[in-house]
């Protein structure tokens, strides 16, 4: 059975009606749409297909339908519109654009409370991938023989350590004076340039040295970084406004989730390199935010992403809103940490 045009309205004036009403919706609402132009036993019928094939759910206490994961999927694939902004929530928005919020964890924390408080959801905000930070110290420590650590230390701390191949003729004086070189030649250079400067600067002086140059750049480019698993989390009990959280041991149960933000850092880190991404109930892959959805944005400096930002909430949430909102925020988020940057 396909999905003619027909029933392809039908179910986005469905999904549109129970975001904005919460109430299952009837053939009977549908039909008092002057655009449909279709009687109610007509509508029944073809709601009755949707739920066949699996787009539409009926709640046991009503006669009206709800969408499923698989209409809002395709909702937001395929039927969403952007919401336009209003006055109130762009003056909010330009406020936090053009404040003089000092230091990354407090520019991270006001983005995070100004998503919730537009959105009346949670909102989560990773902290920049490690390659905006600045090189303090290169240390190659020798392992057993054809090993050594690596250990980058970076303004932000220990950046990250790992055991890389090196050539077994390879010593610790000549370890530690390639240690030297770089951790002189680089101080204070972003890591998101050691790299490629290093290939660029380095290849001549280790001609003879060429694979074990090419792993170490590998190795700072690609090792998790001082912020790894940092998120900004805000507005976490607007959770409970959620009706299906209105049992106080779920309720108790999603606040713990929430606030573990290890698994919200998973969640974001899942998102992808995308502009803007959904992930719906079940595609959250814990029981507990079966009934939740998370919109994602990446934001980025330059043109090179560098962290993401979310929002979870009510799988009926305005996704057109929501999306308008994260686009402004990304686009400001990445505009403020340039202008931190270039501060430095």
């Amino acid at each position: 059975m396909d999905l003619n045009p027909r029933k392809l309205r039908i179910l986005r004036a469905i999904v549109d009606e129970y975001i904005l009403s919460g109430a299952p919706v009837g053939s009977k609402v549908l039909s008092q749409n002057p655009s449909f132009k279709l009687s109610s036993a007509t509508i029944r019928n073809e709601m009755a297909d949707l739920e066949d094939l699996g787009y539409l759910e009926q709640p046991h206490t009503s006669a009206g339908r709800i969408p499923s994961d698989k209409a809002y999927r395709l909702y937001v694939n395929n039927m969403m519109q952007r919401s336009n902004l209003t006055e109130d929530e762009i003056k909010v928005m330009s406020a936090y654009c053009q404040s003089k919020v000092k230091g990354l964890d407090a520019v991270m924390r006001e983005t995070a409370s100004v998503l919730s408080r537009i959105t009346h959801y949670t909102a989560l905000v990773m902290m920049p991938e490690s390659s905006t930070n600045r090189l303090r110290h290169l240390q190659l420590v020798p392992l057993a023989e054809g090993y050594a650590l690596v250990v980058v230390v970076t303004d932000a701390g220990v950046a990250r350590d790992s055991v890389i191949r090196v050539p077994v003729e390879m010593g610790a004086d000549e370890l530690d004076r390639i240690s030297r070189i770089i951790s002189q030649r680089y101080y204070n250079c972003r890591m998101i340039e050691v790299g490629d400067r290093m290939m660029k600067e380095l290849g001549g002086e280790l001609q003879d040295r060429g694979t074990f140059l090419t792993d170490l750049v590998e190795t700072m480019e690609t090792a998790p970084g001082a912020n790894a698993h940092r998120i900004a989390l805000s507005g976490a009990n607007n959770m409970l406004d959620f009706p299906a959280y209105s049992d106080i041991d779920r309720a108790r149960q999603l606040l713990a989730a929430v606030e573990k933000k290890d698994s919200m850092y998973q969640m974001l880190k899942n998102a992808g390199p995308f502009e803007i991404s959904f992930r719906i109930g079940s595609e959250l892959g814990e029981d507990i935010f079966s009934d939740c959805s998370l919109v994602t944005a990446t934001y980025r400096i330059g043109n090179m992403p560098v962290g993401t930002m979310g929002v979870i909430g009510p799988t009926r949430m305005p996704y057109g809103k929501v999306v308008s909102v994260l686009d402004y925020m990304r686009k400001s988020l990445g505009s403020i940490l340039t202008n931190l940057l270039e501060e430095d």
